[in-house]
């Protein structure tokens, strides 16, 4: 996965991130959104409904650029022992 530069980051729009208030999990190629998928359960300071509405914007782009998902929802990348905003 092809690291971003702070100007290229900063150039995205909001809409290009799963997390987009915190700028977190750039969604602008394949390889990118495996890593959102893969790193969610880590992305801390965040509600309920916005992992929800992150996850539909993960889906969207898996679906754009042909990602496969195996899970079902955001709450199966979650460790259930693991309190969300607690790191």
């Amino acid at each position: 996965m092809p690291k971003l530069s702070t100007q290229e980051r900063n150039a995205m729009s909001e809409r290009q991130f799963a997390f987009p208030v915190q700028r977190k999990e750039p969604l602008e190629n394949a390889s990118h959104v495996r890593n959102a998928i893969a790193r969610f359960g880590q992305v801390t300071g965040v509600s309920d409904d916005e992992r929800d509405e992150a996850w539909q914007r993960i889906e969207a782009a898996a679906s754009l650029y042909g990602v496969v998902l195996h899970e079902i929802g955001w709450r199966e990348l979650v460790n259930p022992r693991t309190k969300i905003g607690s790191r």
